[in-house]
């Protein structure tokens, strides 16, 4: 199914919120949509130009008013800040394993390997346990670089324990991260991860239960 159609059938494969028929809004503003419907589409068109409304996008139009601050949150995150746009989607690739978000990971990751994170590199943001607590050897001798680390940790305990440890966060700067990297990263971080608690519960794309996509396969697409 293209990105950017309006799928049929159920949201979940049972017990959705939303109305079975109609999983997704339509894809061009309803005739009797509330005034400001047209501009709050248009606006999102133009942040996802060239490409069609996907459809996390078209389940948020649901309610336009959180569609468009969730537009403008997120939009600000992907295409304003200036931390390393690699770390980022590593750091979103992270959230999305940690979570079990199919959808987040499959779109992201590609991202990730397209800014130049190493195949090596996200093989291990997929496989490794949690690092929010226990044993840290398996990070530490991982193929991933000083400040994938230290991200990873970060993502870590944002995502399960909230609380994240001084010495994690001292971590940042340690590897060379500024106030407003390590700002950026934190949003995204969080940002992320309510994305993927929306994606999850909704099942947005019908991705629950199915396999996230290997390293492999996301690097033999892009050759």
């Amino acid at each position: 199914m293209p990105l950017g159609s309006s799928p049929q059938g159920s949201i979940r494969a049972s017990g959705s919120l939303l109305d079975k028929s109609s999983p997704y809004a339509p894809n061009t503003p309803p005739a009797d949509a509330p005034a400001g419907t047209a501009e709050i589409y248009a606006r999102i068109a133009e942040r996802r130009h060239p490409r069609p409304l996907i459809p996390l996008d078209l389940s948020l139009l649901h309610s336009p008013p959180v569609a468009n601050g969730w537009n403008s949150f997120l939009g600000a995150i992907r295409s304003e800040t200036v931390v390393d746009q690699g770390i980022l989607e590593l750091a979103v690739c992270r959230v999305a394993v940690l979570n079990g978000a199919v959808y987040e990971w499959n779109a992201h990751a590609p991202l990730a390997l397209k800014g130049g994170v190493k195949p090596e590199a996200m093989q291990a943001c997929r496989a490794l346990p949690s690092t929010a607590e226990g044993d840290l050897s398996q990070l530490q001798n991982s193929a991933l670089t000083a400040q994938q680390k230290a991200v990873l940790r970060y993502a870590d305990q944002m995502t399960k324990t909230i609380k994240v440890e001084d010495e994690v966060f001292a971590q940042l700067k340690t590897v060379g991260f500024n106030d407003r990297e390590i700002v950026e990263l934190t949003t995204g971080i969080a940002g992320y991860n309510c994305v993927s608690r929306v994606l999850v519960a909704l099942d947005v794309g019908e991705n629950n239960g199915r396999e996230m996509k290997s390293v492999e396969e996301l690097v033999a697409a892009l050759q």
